[in-house]
């Protein structure tokens, strides 16, 4: 199996593409104005404190108010041994032995550090913690924890206890610490040099907290290609292509810095044609948004993505199977699990998922289905977990969700539908449009161009994005004009060379 990550770097807009086999896995989309805030650290305030909740709201200066549960305010640390691949405060799902009331932890115009462990999501505030945790590429720095864990993806008991042991020598600051998946075979350099780092980014915090006022970020997580890097880069990665010459140099300094063995594996990519039309990028990232999914044998799935949970129906369509229809089910079923849990990835869908299988009367078909449905989430980044099939014949499974799903990011309600259907947004067609002026020059040589769009994409981009259009036209000497068209859609453009 080959593996490779693409970063594509735009003025507004940086995209990141795990592709493995030729086949787009995963993708993460940061924005210059929009960057996640999860794992951000806040110096807060306590607006409210609902008893009735056993929650709090703090004022930590984003437009909504953040949302903090009494559970993760007073939450113990997790047993070591069952510690997740850590990323963050979140990897832990185990439950408290105890949470004493809300009001007994917080009240009202309290001021209170605190972190992010979920994006705001549609109507919804960030979530928020008080267990603080900085990741680095090894390990997950627990400043108010003693506790030194290990990742349960690490599964060899001598390295686990290798891990453990060289981790607790080096960590002389009385911090606890997360072992990471990728810290498996690495020496006590390595870990070392990560403990350093982030014994200075605690600091730093701690320095910045007595006089930071309510609303100020005093910890940021690093950028969308360095946490790429960071989180993403394994032995088994073949390459890390990266279309911009001084983001690629950012990231050969960081990954020498914090990974010297992987750090050749990052190369400059010049080619004409933009790396994600090399790959099928783009084409994948479109039959992304759409709900049907074909399958190879001729099968289908409807993925329907809804505020409560997303549903997901498998359908035979045109695969007549070769044998008897229990045959043909189960053939379909066993495809179908290997697409779904690849669409789950891909589409960062999370929460709860309901999948409805085509009907099988085999308790043993039944078992391999879901097997490979296990077996086919192992990669996934995020936690999930798979329970049997319901007595509806149904399976019901969870999905950790700290972001926005693929659909939601780059999408809207349709306005001309009522909100039955979905758009792309003006700033994702903003983008496409620059990207497809790019490629034309590319391929074409003209000194002039214009685009024709409708007029309510042309007045975002002579208004918020006129810096954006000067910047294109001075790295491409070319003049770009704007044309505004009642007749085209929102997602409609042209780009006219002339």
């Amino acid at each position: 199996m080959t593996e490779e990550i693409l970063v594509n770097v735009t003025p507004r807009e940086t995209r990141v593409a795990v592709v493995e086999n030729g086949m787009l896995q995963e993708l993460h989309i940061e924005r210059g104005w929009s960057r996640g805030v999860v794992g951000n650290i806040y110096k807060g305030r306590v607006q409210r404190v609902m008893p009735g909740m056993q929650a709090a709201f703090i004022d930590i200066g984003l437009d909504r108010a953040a949302f903090l549960h009494a559970s993760d305010v007073m939450r113990s640390m997790p047993t070591p041994e069952l510690v997740g691949d850590a990323a963050g405060p979140q990897a832990s799902n185990l439950p408290p032995p105890s949470v004493p009331p809300i009001a007994e932890l917080l009240r009202d115009g309290q001021d209170i550090v605190v972190q992010v462990v979920k994006d705001p999501i549609g109507s919804k505030g960030a979530r928020l913690t008080t267990q603080i945790s900085i990741p680095s590429r090894y390990l997950v720095l627990l400043p108010q924890s003693r506790t030194v864990g290990v990742s349960a993806r690490i599964e060899d008991e001598a390295e686990r206890a290798r891990l453990k042991s060289l981790v607790s020598e080096l960590a002389m600051t009385g911090h606890g610490y997360i072992v990471r998946t990728n810290a498996e075979g690495q020496p006590s350099e390595a870990l070392a040099e990560d403990i350093a780092y982030l014994s200075r980014a605690w600091a730093l915090v701690e320095q910045q907290v007595p006089d930071a006022s309510v609303g100020t970020c005093i910890y940021e997580d690093l950028t969308l290609p360095m946490r790429a890097v960071r989180d993403l880069m394994r032995r088994d990665v073949e390459k890390v292509k990266v279309d911009s010459r001084e983001t690629c140099e950012r990231l050969r300094v960081f990954a020498a810095q914090y990974m010297p063995g992987l750090a050749e594996k990052i190369e400059h990519y010049s080619g004409a044609r933009p790396v994600f039309d090399l790959y099928g990028v783009e084409d994948e990232i479109q039959r992304a948004l759409e709900k049907e999914v074909p399958l190879k044998s001729g099968g289908y799935l409807v993925i329907d993505q809804t505020e409560a949970m997303t549903t997901v129906d498998v359908n035979t369509g045109s695969f007549l199977g070769q044998r008897n229809l229990e045959e043909t089910v189960y053939r379909t079923n066993l495809e179908a699990a290997q697409a779904v849990a690849r669409q789950l990835r891909l589409r960062n869908l999370g929460g709860i998922i309901i999948i409805d299988f085509i009907d099988m009367h085999d308790a043993e078909h039944r078992r391999q289905v879901l097997r490979t449905l296990e077996k086919s989430l192992v990669k996934d980044h995020a936690k999930t977990t798979v329970y049997d099939f319901s007595p509806l014949g149904l399976v019901e499974m969870t999905r950790k969700r700290t972001v926005e799903s693929l659909q939601r990011q780059l999408s809207e309600p349709c306005h001309e539908c009522g909100g039955r259907g979905m758009l792309k947004t003006a700033e994702t067609v903003t983008y496409e449009i620059f990207r497809e002026i790019t490629r034309a020059v590319r391929q074409f040589d003209a000194a002039r161009l214009l685009v024709i769009a409708s007029p309510k994409i042309v007045s975002r981009i002579t208004d918020e994005e006129s810096a954006a259009v000067a910047e294109l036209e001075e790295f491409l000497g070319k003049s770009i004009r704007f044309q505004p068209d009642e007749q085209y859609l929102q997602e409609q453009f042209d780009v006219v060379l002339l």
